[in-house]
């Protein structure tokens, strides 16, 4: 994880004992302080999230689309063909089970 290198902002945030008490033994074995921890955790999962709700909406779009009337592949036709692409044989796709 890379640090952000733009002017930070201070925010404060209460912690339940048990979790600080977890992030300062983190920081003590991993050599970094309980600041870092907090702040790489955020970022990693800030990324998850953003990540996920890109897929959500990419997922709802492919929906609209096939209920638009996008093609629509059968799935054993495409596990065909990308086993046939592993294996280095020549394959065509595979034709829409519905256009």
């Amino acid at each position: 994880m890379g640090h952000i290198h733009q002017m930070a902002i201070s925010t404060s945030i209460k912690l339940p004992e048990p979790l600080k008490k977890r992030i300062q033994h983190l920081a003590e074995i991993s050599g970094r302080s309980a600041h870092a921890v907090m702040l790489e955790a955020l970022e990693r999962e800030v990324a998850r999230e953003e990540k996920l709700a890109a897929f959500v909406a990419e997922a709802l779009e492919s929906d609209a689309n096939i209920d638009a009337g996008a093609d629509v592949y059968c799935a054993e036709d495409v596990h065909t063909w990308i086993r046939r692409l592993a294996s280095k044989e020549q394959a065509g796709r595979p034709e829409p089970s519905r256009k």
